[in-house]
């Protein structure tokens, strides 16, 4: 039985309920953050915190938690919910209203969610056998650095992807590559692995982050800017990242292959680089 964090209190997730007039379930009005766990021990989760805090002032809403508050609640339901690793969401919504309205109610009551599943990771055989994308029109909005709940755009991507036989679609912004529908994105050209830049119109992936600064104290070459579609096609190596797929090749896109059609040398050795992280992390030395 899964237990959960509501609004200051744990229950099975049975007995979990919100209002139907909670903002979140009515307008998408809200924020949320996935956060690995391995071996109990959160990934980043500073980082994690600072983004939550980002996207809450981007939606102009306060922080119901301090740092500390949040940490305590996070490991609290780690530890009551089994799977030596696990994939933990948050999820911050405005709360109630007396009635439904686009503007702001007088009084905010935030609703805080937290959940926890246990997080079965892909073996190293299945990775390298890599994924199928797509790359589609980026039909979001322009505050794609903001975690919101409000998710049917990234849906819809993720389903045409899935209806066409792929994992992920890769979008397209004015002939250039932001990011996948719920994955960022790196490619090698020239033995130098490169990732779009951070702005409003991608999400600043933890993940991300992690492999660039990985990356730099291996000696790998790397850098930040944007990714025309031309070259994405010509690109030797594609990886899509986030929090729980971690790195994985893209072996074709848009029926066509990557590079050879598997996956590469500079995944080989970033994916090598990331499990010794996670070792340390779940060892509680990272």
């Amino acid at each position: 039985m899964s237990i959960v964090y509501l609004n200051g209190s744990t229950m099975p997730i049975e007995d979990a309920t919100i209002s139907v007039m909670d903002r979140g379930f009515l307008f998408g009005d809200g924020v949320y953050e996935v956060i690995p766990a391995y071996g109990g021990n959160l990934f980043r989760l500073q980082e994690h915190l600072q983004r939550l805090q980002n996207s809450l002032d981007g939606i102009h809403l306060k922080n119901p938690l301090s740092n500390q508050q949040w940490t305590d609640a996070l490991n609290n339901i780690i530890q009551q919910n089994s799977g030596e690793d696990q994939s933990v969401y948050l999820h911050v919504s405005r709360g109630g209203a007396a009635k439904r309205d686009h503007v702001f109610p007088d009084e905010i009551h935030p609703t805080v969610f937290i959940m926890s599943n246990e997080l079965k990771q892909a073996s190293r055989e299945t990775l390298q056998q890599g994924v199928v994308c797509i790359t589609l029109d980026d039909i979001r909005w322009h505050a794609c650095h903001i975690k919101s709940t409000a998710l049917l755009a990234n849906t819809l991507l993720r389903q045409q992807a899935k209806e066409e036989g792929a994992v992920e679609a890769i979008l397209i912004r004015d002939g250039v590559a932001t990011e996948g529908a719920a994955s960022n994105i790196f490619i090698v050209k020239k033995d130098v692995l490169i990732t779009p830049p951070t702005s409003h119109l991608l999400l600043p992936g933890i993940t991300r982050d992690l492999i660039l600064e990985l990356a730099r104290e291996n000696k790998l070459v790397c850098e930040e800017r944007d990714i025309s579609e031309e070259e994405l096609r010509d690109a030797s190596e594609i990886w899509m990242t986030s929090s729980t797929k971690e790195i994985v090749p893209v072996i074709e896109l848009d029926g066509k292959p990557v590079g050879n059609g598997q996956y590469g040398p500079i995944w080989e050795s970033m994916i090598d680089i990331y499990q010794t992280y996670k070792n340390r992390l779940r060892q509680g030395e990272a």
